[in-house]
């Protein structure tokens, strides 16, 4: 898979990834050509590629796709979680053929370079992904150059010298620059994606605090019946409850929760002290945790993936789930008022909680999953029930 600092580009290489400690994963690289720093973790999914690198959570961090045929659906502009691709590069097994789909509108390299990526492709995915599982998920610097051309030295300095995601605060720079409103419903077949249905003023007024905000949230949201505004993550106080909302929604996105937490925390609060219903998802969930006085922690290799096993701990039912985190509220640290709703059967860390005193509840994994499991989607049902 790797050689430790080697001499010279092997042949017909003109891509790399260069870790922390020096280790050179080389193959062909496609997309942007140019380099990217940041954590390299891996995700298990087998489709959903285009929505995986659009979506902000995956901010600071390079993909390794397990699954060996990526980009072979190609790319369109309906399947993104926004208008950014936010992954910094993708790590795949075969190279990127031309596309067989009726949807497609672009070849998946072609799509990268235009979003300004790296791809990197002929790696020994297996090997990368075992790797990470043993390791943990290493700091490292991803390149393209059609010349072959690297400054080996430069990239391993720039992987060593990147500070991590531990105490890095990303929300702030994926969130919304201004508030607006979501009006997008779910996607269908020939018809593209529906706005909401009736009166807007007669459905429950929900303000989503924007994280990094998957789009696909959003419109299961305006799905189940509600009316969206979206505010950034750095609203304050102030700005949420001008909007004299029928409820909150905490939203995903990027980075150490702890560091986010230092001004989310103090709006959160003033949210759960109005009574009114709140729903959080992925880093939503672990600020509602953090609000509530629990501590978060960085997983050894994270939950990236479409198919994780969740056990809901009052029926004993099993949901299958999409996940993409790596850090995790400890289910050690739940307070009095805060009881565990849902437990990963890979690992038993905590997957959903929800509060005694106050309608509030979050889980750590996404229930919109598009595509993906839809076991978990009446969660968004649950919370606009409650909002009426």
């Amino acid at each position: 898979m790797a050689d430790a600092k080697p001499a010279h580009t092997p042949e017909g290489a003109t891509g790399v990834l260069v870790l922390a400690d020096g280790t050179c994963v080389w193959g062909r690289g496609f997309g942007a050509e140019g380099d990217a720093t940041g954590e390299v973790c891996f995700n298990t999914s087998m489709t959903g590629y285009q929505e995986i690198m659009t979506d902000p959570s995956y901010a600071g961090q390079i993909i390794t796709f397990t699954f060996p045929h990526i980009g072979n659906v190609g790319a369109n502009p309906e399947d993104i979680e926004a208008t950014n691709a936010h992954a910094l590069g993708c790590i795949v097994r075969e190279d990127v053929t031309d596309p067989s789909n009726f949807r497609s509108t672009q070849r998946f390299d072609q799509w990268l370079a235009a979003n300004g990526r790296i791809g990197l492709a002929g790696v020994d995915t297996r090997a990368l992904t075992r790797m990470i599982r043993a390791k943990g998920a290493p700091n490292g610097v991803i390149a393209h150059s059609k010349t072959g051309e690297f400054d080996i030295a430069a990239l391993a300095k720039k992987a060593s010298e990147w500070p991590g995601l531990v105490g890095m605060d990303l929300a702030k720079d994926v969130t919304t620059a201004q508030l607006y409103d979501w009006r997008d419903g779910l996607w269908q077949l020939g018809q593209g994606y529906a706005l909401g249905e009736g009166d807007d003023a007669a459905r429950p007024h929900v303000v989503a605090i924007d994280y990094g905000a998957k789009r696909n949230i959003l419109r299961n949201l305006v799905a189940a019946g509600a009316r969206v505004t979206v505010l950034p993550g750095t609203a304050s106080t102030e700005d949420v409850m001008h909007h004299d909302a029928d409820g909150y929604f905490l939203a995903n996105g990027p980075g150490d929760p702890a560091a986010t937490g230092d001004y989310a925390v103090p709006v959160i609060r003033a949210m759960l002290d109005t009574g009114k219903p709140l729903f959080g998802i992925c880093l939503g969930h672990q600020m509602l945790g953090l609000a509530m006085g629990a501590k978060t922690i960085k997983m050894h290799q994270g939950h990236r993936g479409a198919n994780h096993p969740v056990k809901r701990l009052a029926d004993g039912r099993v949901e299958i789930t999409s996940m993409n985190h790596g850090f995790a509220v400890d289910i050690d640290s739940l307070p009095d008022g805060v009881k565990a709703t849902h437990v990963s059967l890979f690992d038993g860390s905590l997957c959903g909680l929800e509060l005694e005193d106050y309608p509030a509840f979050s889980v750590q994994y996404h229930p919109e999953a598009s595509p993906g499991p839809q076991d978990s989607t009446y969660l968004f049902g649950k919370f606009v029930d409650r909002l009426r």
